[in-house]
């Protein structure tokens, strides 16, 4: 079965900008990412997604899992977990290890369930 790939459009708007501000993710009071590159994706009416770049973020505190998802917008991605918050680490940032060309530039970056960690712009 082939999955399904869709264009952004004014339907279904997405659009990808350099931050200019400092982003800092914490846990538990402690930075797990910090830079001055994220990229702020817009998708239609959902709120602005910071996804930072992967040598900006202490892999060392992540896990990866085995859990995958499909936008056809974006297409696969794969999770980690952050051991550190229990249960309430699975599955609390993402990636698009290959996103199709309309995002391409979130390629090896890493975004962040704001209910789970703590995202500052600064």
């Amino acid at each position: 079965m082939t999955k399904p790939i869709k264009q952004p459009g004014p339907d279904h708007p997405i659009t990808v900008a350099r931050n200019p501000r400092r982003v800092v993710v914490t846990v538990n009071g402690r930075v797990l990412a910090d830079t001055t590159a994220a990229l702020a994706l817009r998708e239609a009416s959902y709120p602005p997604v910071q996804y930072i770049p992967r040598g900006d973020v202490d892999m060392s505190r992540l896990q990866a899992t085995d859990h995958a998802t499909y936008c056809p917008y974006k297409g696969d991605c794969s999770y980690f977990s952050i051991p550190e918050l229990g249960t309430r680490g699975d599955n609390a940032v993402w990636s698009y290890v290959s996103p199709y060309p309309a995002v391409a530039d979130i390629a090896g970056h890493l975004a962040f369930y704001p209910d789970r960690v703590t995202i500052e712009e600064q």
